[in-house]
């Protein structure tokens, strides 16, 4: 008889999974930094990498590409369950409280984005967070079709946005005059993202269904106990479908197929690899074993994913943007590639090293700890809100 994993190697296997989204994320994000026009840069194609660079990049950009913040995407959707066990095992009601959390999370989104980055998802995941945190009241039968329907919604809208990408004539790339993350301040810079707030939130209006959809599918996958030992024909089914089959068809539209192929399988095929992914992550750990090194590496950074994920961004705005150390200005298409790799590869080390040492010495990480005591207060709870280790992150 298969013995059970203990509740402790469970969550473990979970912070694996969120510190390789977070890094994954950072693996995404970081091209669009050391593009001297940023994210208008990064859309628009300019500032690329020539010779024998380019493949590279293309490659590495394209590996990266949606799947990992589908992986984000589908953690959160996790830790939203867990939260709700959590609150019916201590017999409060559900969604209680969490509208406060998503409220919270709302506020850190919105900060984060005038202040650092106009890609980030917090606001994102905390409007998709408070409509699922209703879903998750219903019966299976109704999830289930909540399901249907947004993943049916997504699947009409990216098939029109990809109907107007093949038809649409080829356009130069138009360089951004003045630019603001080369030549501006800090302060510039944030005018630049309210002036164009609709433009830079058009995704998270964009993938809403899909995000409704894959915070369920999580919360499904979980319940469906695929982190057990004995769930081995469903986890060997997500790899299959997501490794075997969906990868090098999204590798082949990212790399072949212009921009429909790009947007098709960011917003197609990668959630799918995000799936894969998970069930490979899970597979690994099924067993109960404890984390190796790397392991561990990513699970300081999963139990601190929050954190994380702010401090990367803020490092980058450091490096990369005019106001901090103008590194992306001083790139050409002969010297991004190193230097991208560089960069990720000094913040993913940070991020390890700072969240390790975090937590010797507390059990959450700074923005979660604001979150939790901000949730304290504003529900008055006399004993706070207690969250399984595997939700003690994001959202």
């Amino acid at each position: 008889m298969t013995s059970q994993p203990s509740s402790s190697h469970r969550y473990a296997a979970l912070d694996v999974m969120r510190g390789a989204a977070i890094l994954g994320t950072l693996a995404t994000n970081i091209w669009i930094f050391t593009n001297v026009e940023g994210l208008v840069g990064y859309i628009n194609g300019t500032g690329k990498a020539t010779g024998g660079w380019a493949p590279v990049q293309a490659v590495l950009q394209q590996f990266a590409q949606g799947k990992f913040l589908g992986l984000l995407t589908v953690m959160f959707g996790i830790g939203l369950v867990i939260q709700q066990r959590s609150a019916q095992r201590r017999g409060q009601r559900w969604p209680g409280g969490y509208p406060w959390r998503a409220a919270l999370l709302m506020l850190d989104g919105a900060l984060h984005f005038l202040l650092f980055t106009e890609f980030d998802v917090l606001t994102g995941y905390a409007l998709t967070g408070l409509i699922v945190a209703f879903i998750l009241t219903t019966g299976i039968r109704a999830q289930r079709t909540w399901i249907v329907c947004a993943v049916a919604v997504h699947a009409a809208m990216l098939a029109l946005v990809v109907a107007a990408l093949s038809s649409a004539p080829a356009r130069d790339p138009q360089s951004l005059s003045p630019n603001p993350y080369a030549d501006g301040s800090f302060w510039d810079l944030v005018v630049f993202r309210a002036d164009n707030l609709l433009l830079f939130r058009l995704e998270v209006l964009f993938i809403l269904p899909l995000s409704i959809a894959l915070f369920l599918v999580g919360a499904h996958l979980y319940g469906a106990r695929v982190l057990d030992p004995d769930r081995g024909a469903l986890r060997r089914g997500l790899m299959i479908a997501g490794l075997a089959i969906a990868l090098p068809l999204d590798l082949a539209l990212g790399l072949f197929g212009g921009d429909a192929g790009l947007i098709l399988g960011r917003y197609g095929t990668a959630p799918i690899v995000a799936l894969g992914l998970l069930a490979a992550i899970a597979h690994r750990y099924a067993d109960g074993r404890a984390p190796g090194a790397p392991g561990q590496a990513l699970s300081g950074v999963g139990h601190t994913a929050l954190s994380c994920y702010v401090l990367q961004n803020i490092l980058c705005s450091i490096v990369c943007y005019g106001w901090g150390l103008g590194l992306a200005a001083r790139l050409d298409g002969t010297t991004v590639v190193p230097a991208t790799l560089a960069l990720f590869g000094a913040v993913s080390a940070t991020l390890i090293v700072v969240s390790r040492l975090w937590l010797r010495r507390f059990d959450r990480g700074p923005l979660e700890w604001l979150t939790h005591r901000g949730h304290q207060r504003l529900t008055r709870a006399d004993r706070g809100d207690v969250i399984a280790p595997a939700a003690s992150s994001i959202p």
